[in-house]
């Protein structure tokens, strides 16, 4: 798998506006739920000092394809309803684990083996929660 180096790059902005009735934030759970992606959560990383974004949305999938299908679906809905493009993406390649930087918000979308791993979730446990499954 390919080192997911982006996030240690850059700092969370200090002024935020983003929350979960957002353009950006819509668009993305619409995207990913739409491809029928798995167990989808975000967490609210607002309060969170040393957080590199206001939110992540974490999902996964049952295969590399689908995992593909999901990452591409969120580019291009956000695209549609915002006009951004993402800061960075990165696993296209190995297709375990694509992460789409939104700076105020990025999305972890990974394979069922791969979230199972490295149980993401845990690591950000102080960070309220909230399911998005249909």
């Amino acid at each position: 798998m390919e080192p997911l180096i982006v996030l240690g790059n850059r700092k969370k902005s200090t002024v935020t506006k983003l929350n979960r009735s957002s353009k950006l934030f819509k668009a993305i759970i619409k995207a990913v739920t739409d491809k029928k992606a798995e167990n989808v959560v975000s967490l609210d990383l607002r309060q969170i000092p040393e957080a590199v974004a206001d939110f992540f949305v974490i999902c996964n999938a049952a295969s590399t394809t689908q995992v593909k299908a999901i990452a591409d679906n969120v580019e291009h809905e956000v695209k549609l309803a915002t006009g951004e493009n993402p800061y960075h993406n990165e696993g296209f390649n190995a297709l375990q684990w694509v992460i789409i930087d939104y700076v105020s918000v990025v999305v972890h979308i990974m394979h069922k083996d791969a979230r199972a791993h490295y149980r993401l979730e845990d690591m950000w446990s102080d960070a309220p929660t909230q399911g998005h499954d249909i």
